[in-house]
């Protein structure tokens, strides 16, 4: 355990707000309890500081403020996800509200100290692989303790994990919609905007005006646009795009000499190595991603042929975005990543998957989630989930690990079969309430779209907003249970 002395806190002011301002306090006020009482928060520092190379190295005054600022990642990124707010947004609003400043550890006797919008990113991506997922394992498993839950949740017993209900969906990813010409248009806006930013930080290289080229694009798009009114309208696209590309070609070949000579003469420049790298990476991404574009709008636009899914550039700044087929009344066709949920039956998300690559069948996920879920709280009495993950394979994995098989069949006749068996209604029925915990998730946790750029940010941020929805969960189910206590008071002393 790190030796830690907490920072004096100013008590909250009665604030006879909104009850909207309430719920929210009593929200934060009971997260804190839960964090604090349980330990959690103390283990999760504790084995942050102890992956840390030179952590044996480090004074006790060094830990400490080391310990503090990790306690304030923390508490900044689940006030983040709760309030779906941008980090500048909610940098501004921790520095004005008395109440976020108490939670996020930044408001000690002697003076307030709110942190900048950089400092919260870069505290929100200081910890490894897993170590938020640990924590939301951890928070679950402190859940589902007797002691506990009769301490904070107020209930006579922990929450049960064994009873599982899961289901897919798909996160879009921040991107317009993935029209073929387009991407030609964002790659000549990402490379002569580079191009102007070196010319402005002195090194230049034989070019024409580089705003010329944006102009053109920009009237070339134009046209493009209103070709669909014309009745030629398809050999008008054509003749467009092929000045398109012409014009993409130039740009092409000035964006390698930009590249090549701020790649060898980046110290003449007022930059540092790190920021002259930072455009070079911007500009390679898009030059070498350039030429497979221009093949793919040349086929689909010019030869009028396929291009496989799989072999599509969706985006030119999102790599691992992917086409998903689900077949949803609004949304036949999404683009994204897709995300694998499984919660428990009060509600809490014990297992989650976020697939890099194009997604298997719904059904090819769930023996590996048991498994998961079977190291992290034991094996389940139950699995529910919709047709999607019926299979032959599963239902004999199912037989094999003895978990009662809840997943809706795929054949009519064994549904109207398995609907006389009361456990499997029950279960059936509880399932549906998966599809709103998936949208309450999405919609008040990871927005839509997300707007974290990058596989690996958008799955860290997808931790946090698991961690802060069961913080949530948990806070709304012991305010419930003290407000029911404090009625069951009132409605004895009436009666006596």
């Amino acid at each position: 355990m790190i030796p830690y002395q907490p920072e004096f806190r100013l008590a909250l002011p009665t604030v006879y707000g909104p009850k909207d301002y309430r719920d929210f306090r009593a929200i934060l006020e009971q997260i804190d309890r839960f964090l604090v009482n349980t330990g959690i928060e103390e283990r999760f520092v504790s084995r942050h500081l102890a992956k840390l190379r030179d952590a044996s190295e480090l004074s006790k005054k060094r830990k400490e403020s080391y310990s503090q600022r990790v306690r304030r990642a923390l508490r900044y990124g689940i006030v983040r996800a709760l309030t779906g707010e941008s980090i500048r947004d909610v940098a501004i609003r921790t520095a004005d509200s008395n109440l976020l400043q108490w939670f996020t550890l930044t408001s000690p006797a002697d003076r307030s100290r709110p942190l900048s919008k950089s400092t919260i990113e870069r505290m929100e991506k200081m910890f490894n692989d897993g170590e938020i997922a640990a924590l939301v394992h951890e928070g679950n498993r402190a859940a589902s303790d007797e002691q506990t839950a009769r301490e904070l949740l107020l209930r006579e017993t922990g929450l049960r994990m064994d009873r599982v209900f899961a289901d897919t969906t798909c996160v879009k990813a921040d991107i317009h919609f993935p029209v073929d010409w387009v991407l030609l248009r964002d790659a000549a806006r990402t490379l002569i905007k580079a191009v102007v930013l070196i010319r402005r930080h002195g090194l230049r290289h034989r070019i024409g005006s580089p705003e010329e080229f944006l102009r053109d694009m920009n009237r070339l798009c134009i046209e493009m646009t209103h070709t669909r009114k014309k009745a030629d309208a398809t050999k008008h696209r054509k003749q467009i795009l092929r000045r398109m590309k012409k014009l993409v070609a130039v740009i092409e070949r000035h964006g390698w000499n930009y590249c090549n000579l701020l790649e060898s003469e980046w110290d003449q420049t007022d930059w540092s190595e790190a920021e002259a790298t930072v455009v070079l990476k911007r500009m390679k991404n898009v030059l070498g991603q350039l030429p497979a574009a221009v093949k793919q709008v040349h086929e689909r636009m010019i030869g009028e042929r396929r291009v496989p899914n799989k072999e599509k550039i969706l985006s030119l700044y999102e790599s691992n975005a992917h086409v998903l087929v689900r077949g949803k009344a609004g949304a036949e066709v999404e683009f994204g990543n897709a995300l694998y949920l499984a919660e428990q039956k009060d509600g809490l998300i014990i297992d989650w998957e976020f697939l890099r690559e194009q997604p298997p069948a719904d059904s090819r996920l769930m023996e590996v989630s048991l498994a998961r879920i079977t190291s992290e709280y034991g094996k389940p009495l139950s699995y529910a989930a919709d047709r999607g993950f019926d299979s032959a394979a599963n239902r004999e994995a199912f037989e094999k690990m003895e978990v009662f098989n809840a997943v809706c069949p795929r054949s009519p006749a064994s549904l109207s079969e398995r609907l006389l068996d009361t456990d499997f209604r029950e279960l059936q029925k509880r399932r549906g309430g998966t599809e709103a915990r998936i949208g309450i998730f999405k919609n008040a946790y990871l927005g839509r779209p997300l707007k974290s750029k990058g596989f690996k940010n958008r799955r860290i941020r997808i931790e946090w907003c698991v961690l802060t929805h069961n913080l949530w969960k948990l806070a709304v189910m012991a305010v419930q249970a003290r407000e029911e206590a404090k009625e069951e008071v009132r409605h004895r002393k009436k009666a006596s």
